[in-house]
């Protein structure tokens, strides 16, 4: 079968069968996208009626006006929680710490390391020294500042000790 029109763009040699069949195998795929867009379109609807049961329009928008009222009020509390945090090390880095403490015997003729050198120090650093002297006749205290690590007066071995137990707990 010959065909004016397949001559006049060249393909006049062209089977039509070939065209019908094409033509069908095309129909067919179309078919097919449209079967899978609706199964999609279905599932989406009954998706969205789910959300929406129960609900008109004015109240899914007080719905979202709630959740937005709500999500400031939790913007605030977190810049609240924030500076309160940010307050809290502030005042951390005064407090006392690091602690060192070394127990001994001051005299020989006491036993039972009575005596103490016990060092507090803050986040930089400073703080005291605590020294407690334990002897037959009494007991005497003292203390010591403690600026950067450092001592001006000069200290016992006992009393080094424990700033340096005080340093590295830091």
């Amino acid at each position: 079968m010959s065909s004016n029109l397949l001559n006049s763009i060249g393909l006049g040699d062209l089977d039509i069968a070939y065209i019908f069949i094409g033509l069908i195998a095309f129909i067919f795929i179309l078919f097919i996208i449209i079967i899978v867009s609706l199964v999609k379109q279905s599932k989406l609807k009954k998706r969205y009626e789910a959300f929406m049961i129960g609900k008109d329009a004015q109240s899914m928008e007080k719905e979202i006006s709630n959740l937005f009222s709500d999500i400031d009020y939790l913007k605030k509390s977190v810049d609240k929680n924030a500076k309160e945090i940010r307050h809290i090390y502030k005042r951390l880095e005064t407090t006392y710490q690091k602690l060192g403490i070394v127990k001994y015997d001051a005299f020989q003729q006491m036993g039972g390391k009575l005596s103490f050198s016990l060092v507090l120090l803050n986040e930089n650093n400073d703080g005291f020294v605590l020294n407690s002297v334990h002897s037959s006749e009494g007991c005497y205290s003292y203390t010591k500042e403690v600026k950067d690590g450092n001592c001006e007066i000069s200290m016992g071995e006992e009393e080094a000790k424990a700033l340096r137990m005080a340093m590295r707990e830091g």
